[in-house]
């Protein structure tokens, strides 16, 4: 059953080609014809039901009022940075510091030691890098992440975080592999005083089997905790490689809730060549992995206690209309991502969806952002208190979740847009989430223009995560482009 046409690409020559999502035996997979090499039908998401789900929460936002290129649509994923056919910001920016790693794993594409080149940007192009991300309107980037290669082998890199801070992100994130954070007690600690919020510690197994620097995962674990500089672990899953140790990996996180924030899993995208015997054996989408989430949880953690992404946007719908104020939007693809919140108790995790019915959640919130958008600006505040009120109701109070106090957290977030209020509620809570990054397979460009994490460049340009990896592969050209002597 033909479910919507798109675009995609030819993996072989990667032209641009018409393409169509179809629904077969209760799967969802990409069809396209290259005229050169023929057919390809590639799975996209394996579970129909879900995708449907997800369907119902697409929310296509408004892009950049200041794109960086004037373009036909017909030109994408070709001629990027963020144009005007884009249609979300960026919520979180990618930078690479450099390409040399101090590791050689066996899935990675980003050393020096493969590429032949070194490519790691002066500190004054980073500085045009942030302030380019500073500058987007109506909303200036408030997120980035350093990353490489691995971003520890640069010596300015403290004085890189600083400059972020200076510049006025409100999230500043390291992606790692911890090896150095291991074997330095005091680098924690120097990386956090120059303003350093969350480490992303590349982390795929919790024995030597799926994971063969656990030993160093486990310092840096315990370093950061003794500085409480947060970790979200960062697993890449390949089936038949570490997908049984998913349970095991967000045990790991309960277990040291004092230092880890959440768990990213990232299904593995095959940004080299594959063949399909590779592509049948290795390849996981977002509901596998939600369905092993839920058997390797012996059901603590259900399939359907995940929401895609721009679930949150009525949220921010609200505020805006509250405050007057444009605010960042969650308008990512809806079949881009999964995520939740679990509450970690002695008794064990509870999910965000024990508490709150959050289908009801977010439809009453909805409803309060229209009433607020006809009310005048003295009576915002009341409509505001009142709606809250009822929200009340969508909570399940038993005595169980009394101790949470999440309805006292809400409100004072909205009400008061005092985001310090939710300190506590991440305090109590772990971040569950999983991003599918595509790659020549399963690409579908209507992806590619929600996209809303971004990579800045050092020709001032910014391009979505997907054609930065894969696709066009800009990486590749931009790490050419500025690579320094080969080591």
């Amino acid at each position: 059953m033909l479910l919507k046409k798109t675009k995609s690409l030819c993996p072989v020559c990667k032209k641009v080609l018409d393409a169509e999502i179809y629904e077969r035996e209760g799967r969802i997979y990409i069809d396209r014809t290259c005229p050169e090499h023929g057919p390809f039908s590639f799975l996209y998401w394996d579970d129909a039901e879900l995708y449907k789900r997800y369907d119902e929460y697409n929310i296509t936002g408004n892009g950049l009022d200041n794109p960086q290129i004037t373009t036909d649509i017909s030109s994408c994923p070709n001629d990027c940075g963020i144009c005007n056919h884009h249609h979300s910001t960026t919520l979180l920016a990618n930078i690479d510091l450099t390409n040399r790693c101090n590791l050689n794993c066996e899935f990675c594409f980003a050393n020096a030691r493969a590429c032949g080149y070194v490519y790691e940007p002066t500190f004054e192009q980073i500085r045009g890098m942030l302030q380019v991300l500073r500058s987007e309107k109506p909303n200036a980037a408030p997120a980035v992440q350093f990353a490489g290669g691995e971003p520890t082998m640069r010596d300015d890199l403290p004085d890189i975080l600083r400059l972020a801070k200076e510049l006025g992100f409100l999230q500043v994130q390291l992606a790692t592999n911890g090896i150095k954070l291991a074997s330095d007690p005091d680098y924690a600690r120097q990386l956090k005083d120059a303003g350093l919020q969350t480490v992303y510690l590349h982390f795929d197994g919790v024995t030597k089997e799926t994971n063969f620097k656990i030993n160093h995962d486990l310092k840096a674990v315990e370093n950061c905790k003794k500085v409480g500089l947060g970790i979200v672990l960062v697993p890449t899953i390949i089936k038949t490689k570490n997908d049984h140790e998913i349970g095991g990996i967000i045990r790991f996180a309960t277990e040291n809730i004092s230092v880890i924030r959440g768990v990213n899993f990232q299904p593995v995208s095959f940004t080299g060549a594959a063949n399909q015997e590779d592509l049948n054996r290795e390849r996981i989408t977002i509901p596998e992995l939600l369905d092993r989430i839920e058997s390797q949880t012996d059901g603590a953690i259900l399939k359907n206690d995940f929401y895609p992404v721009p679930c949150v946007v009525p949220v921010s719908d609200f505020v805006e209309a509250y405050t007057g104020k444009s605010q960042i939007k969650f308008t990512a693809h809806q079949h881009c991502g999964a995520a939740t919140y679990v509450f970690v108790r002695e008794e064990g995790i509870v999910p965000i969806n024990r508490i709150v019915d959050v289908d009801a959640f977010f439809n009453s919130i909805e409803q309060l952002s229209r009433k607020l958008e006809k009310s005048g600006t003295l009576s915002k505040k009341m409509v505001a208190i009142n709606g809250l009120r009822e929200f009340y109701n969508q909570f399940k109070g038993d005595e169980k979740n009394k101790g949470l106090d999440v309805w006292k957290i809400l409100g004072k977030t909205l009400i008061t847009h005092n985001f310090d209020s939710l300190r506590s509620f991440h305090w109590n809570a772990l971040f569950i989430g999983t991003m599918h990054f595509m790659d020549n397979y399963n690409y579908d460009i209507d992806r590619v223009n929600r996209c809303c994490i971004h990579y800045a460049t050092p020709d001032g340009k910014l391009i979505p995560f997907c054609t930065y990896n894969s696709g066009p592969v800009y990486r590749e050209q931009v790490w050419k482009k500025y690579s320094q002597q080969s080591e």
